[in-house]
């Protein structure tokens, strides 16, 4: 699988949100996911409804995904830098 396709499942899957995905090995990904609707969530609701965008692909096609989800607001600390 693709970074690539990773990332337009995310953002298909959870309207609004922005993603950032790599991976190497086209197995193992990391990912940063940026979204309206994670606010107010604990990080553990947010990082299931990522993985609910990907389905059964968790543990099949995607052997290892770590995950970093933020509100738009963190995503635009995160673009700036220190």
């Amino acid at each position: 699988m693709l970074p690539e396709q990773i990332r337009s499942l995310i953002e298909a899957g959870i309207p609004g949100a922005r993603a950032l995905v790599r991976g190497e090995d086209g197995v193992h990904f990391e990912a940063v996911v940026a979204a309206e609707s994670f606010r107010g969530m604990s990080t553990l609701k947010q990082h299931q409804l990522v993985y609910g965008t990907l389905g059964a692909r968790m543990g099949t096609e995607i052997h290892a995904l770590a995950l970093r989800t933020c509100t738009p607001e963190e995503w635009q600390h995160l673009a700036a830098g220190p």
